[in-house]
């Protein structure tokens, strides 16, 4: 229900991979997204995700997810399982992943590697049940990342 779709994002996300393209379903992933760090295309609505009604970003400052299991799924794809860890609580989460590509970064000719994911979550389940259902209870993740080979 609601009246309009809206999108947001998180900047300042920071995480590592373990991965070994010979056994991918060996593959280790970790990420920490800042909350108050959430924007949308409207300051006020921004603005309310981050106070206590919603993501409550001052008391939950940190969402987390931590891979369990990488199941390839044909090439380039895998479903990723992990527990994701939003306004206190963890919760399995299962994302549709694909490699984008990978090689010499040109900027910095660090070997990268990059993924684009999707996956959804009802955030009553992780304790968000604020306007549920006058306003979506299922949010639709769309999540691009890049990795840099640490040496």
């Amino acid at each position: 229900m609601g009246f309009s779709n809206y999108a947001g994002g998180f900047s300042d996300v920071s995480g590592s991979l373990t991965l070994d393209p010979k056994n991918p379903a060996a593959s280790k992933l970790s990420v920490k997204i800042p909350v108050a760090s959430v924007t949308t295309t409207s300051a006020k609505l921004t603005d309310e995700l981050k106070g206590d009604q919603w993501l409550d970003a001052g008391k939950y400052p940190t969402m987390t997810f931590v891979s369990t299991k990488v199941a390839p799924a044909g090439k380039d794809h895998a479903k990723v399982t992990g527990d994701l860890t939003l306004h206190g609580v963890t919760k399995p989460v299962i994302l549709d992943v694909t490699l984008v590509g990978a090689g010499a970064n040109p900027l910095n000719k660090k070997y990268t590697v990059g993924f684009e994911a999707t996956g959804t979550l009802k955030r009553s389940e992780f304790g968000v049940k604020t306007y549920v259902p006058l306003i979506g209870d299922e949010l639709h993740l769309t999540i691009a990342g890049a990795f840099e080979r640490q040496d």
